[in-house]
């Protein structure tokens, strides 16, 4: 079959991005329609349209929203890598970015002036975002000068803006009631935050396993084996997962957090302790991200309002509204807005997209068992 689709690089991540009324209505059958498409059983999908990586095997479905105030409703799915799924449970911001330009692409959104608002709610979370296109002379641009740490590329400037973004998914900022407490998984025990900010996460604090939370690639890829149990024990203390289920790669997100200190980022760059506020490292499925994922960063952005949190502990900033992350790839700066007893009403993040390709895929059918 022939299914036609969008290649777009949204901040650090490559999404395809399909419109639902050219899509298979059930999700049972859009799962296999995409692990076919990806090659996703294959670790190396070289078999499909896949980019092998977590940040680059994504895909998100379209469509008009039916929502008063709301453009578009989308569905995102993490496509497994050497596993024949795909995770439903999360957000992508950085996929988000995507499709704020693909929208505006595709008139499904009219470009408004210089800077076109797109308001997008996320069916996985219910999580409601707005971006700002930049649509300067009244047209969508194909490209544009605006970098994100993590690729030296331009692209048109979006700005994306989380509302209310705090307990979507279990209805509390902190899920157990607890903004930080001591977490024991494989045997090993770490200081953590449980939080539901953007999206399900638990942050540990990089001191009390033995890291400082600026170490590089390699160094996350190490600690993988002791982030997964933590992910795991911290769905079932969140209650996202029942004694039983089968463990999730994608849903809490996972990471470490650690006071600034100087490091180099995995593009060459020199970051110095007083760049940035504090120290990140997350995983994206079972390998280091990159960067950092958008609804990781506004986790982290609303820990460092939490007294007491892991976050909070080690920020050269607790408690601002603006805060420098420092990632892999570089600084990240995300902003808390109107602050509430829930948690602050909005976070901003500057990004950037391009539209890389359009396409027809043509997925085989899949095999009969």
């Amino acid at each position: 079959m022939h299914i036609p689709a969008t290649l777009v690089r949204g901040g650090t991540s490559k999404c395809w991005l399909f419109a639902e009324s050219d899509l298979p209505g059930t999700v049972d059958d859009l799962e296999a329609l995409l692990v076919n498409a990806y090659g996703a059983a294959d670790p190396v999908q070289l078999d499909g349209v896949g980019g092998a990586t977590p940040t680059t095997s994504k895909a998100a479905v379209i469509r008009p929203s039916a929502v008063p105030g709301v453009d578009v409703d989308y569905l995102f799915g993490q496509v497994g890598i050497g596993i024949g799924r795909v995770e439903w449970g999360s957000n992508c911001g950085n996929c988000a970015t995507a499709i704020a330009l693909w929208s505006v692409s595709t008139g499904l959104v009219a470009v408004a002036g210089d800077l076109t608002r797109v308001a997008m709610r996320n069916i996985n979370t219910g999580a409601v975002l707005e971006a700002e296109v930049d649509t300067t002379g009244g047209r969508v641009h194909e490209f544009g000068t605006q970098t994100v740490p993590g690729t030296r590329a331009g692209g048109v400037a979006v700005g994306l803006k989380f509302l209310d973004p705090c307990g979507g998914v279990t209805g509390s900022t902190s899920p157990t009631g607890h903004v930080v407490e001591e977490l024991e998984a494989a045997g090993i025990t770490a200081r953590a935050s449980m939080l539901d900010a953007g999206a399900p996460m638990v942050l540990l604090d990089a001191a009390s396993l033995g890291r400082t939370g600026t170490e590089g690639l390699d160094a996350v890829g190490g600690l993988v084996d002791v982030l997964r149990p933590f992910r795991h024990r911290a769905a079932h203390c969140m209650g996202l997962t029942a004694r039983g289920d089968a463990p999730d790669d994608a849903v809490p997100k996972v990471g470490i957090v650690g006071s600034p200190a100087s490091y180099r980022t995995w593009l060459g760059d020199e970051v110095d302790a007083e760049d940035y506020d504090v120290a990140v490292r997350m995983l994206s499925m079972n390998s280091p991200h990159p960067a950092i994922g958008l609804t990781s960063a506004v986790g982290v952005a609303v820990a460092n309002l939490l007294a007491g949190s892991v976050v909070h502990g080690a920020s050269a900033a607790p408690g601002a509204a603006e805060l420098r992350i420092g990632t892999p790839a570089g600084v990240v700066t995300v902003t808390s807005g109107e602050p509430a007893p829930a948690g602050p009403r909005w976070i901003t993040i500057r990004r950037a997209a391009r539209i890389l390709c359009r396409a027809d895929i043509l997925v085989p059918e899949p095999v009969a068992v």
